[in-house]
């Protein structure tokens, strides 16, 4: 069974930082593609960054390129989110998901993954 768990959400001031850390069992983690994804109250869910299964190639959405940063550990099975210079408009909940093979120009679209986590809240605020 396919499980993918977000942890290290909460409550943090505008400026900080936070690390979001998603642990997948249950697939070969190393040959997937691996995404974050967010969504806010009344918002459509984006894509925020995506990491090819080798960890080489990366995406990000405008919206965070420079602050956040996403990274693998294929021997751990664990997908990261560094989140820098947060701000009030990054708050939602964050969700990682996995799919075998993304196309390159898709992998911000939330569509072409098949397994998603059940999100970790992330809200700043002062």
């Amino acid at each position: 069974e396919v499980q993918l768990v977000e942890s290290g959400g909460g409550l943090v001031q505008p400026g900080g930082s936070l690390r979001l850390s998603c642990a997948a069992s249950g697939f070969t983690f190393s040959t997937y593609c691996m995404g974050w994804f967010r969504q806010a109250p009344g918002k459509e869910r984006e894509g925020v960054a995506a990491i090819y299964f080798d960890g080489a190639n990366t995406r990000y959405d405008d919206s965070v390129k420079g602050r956040f940063t996403i990274s693998r550990d294929n021997a751990k099975n664990t997908l990261y989110l560094q989140m820098n210079s947060l701000k009030p408009e990054d708050t939602a909940m964050y969700y990682c998901a996995a799919n075998f093979f993304v196309d390159r120009g898709k992998r911000l679209w939330g569509t072409e993954y098949s397994y998603w986590g059940q999100g970790t809240q992330v809200t700043v605020s002062s």
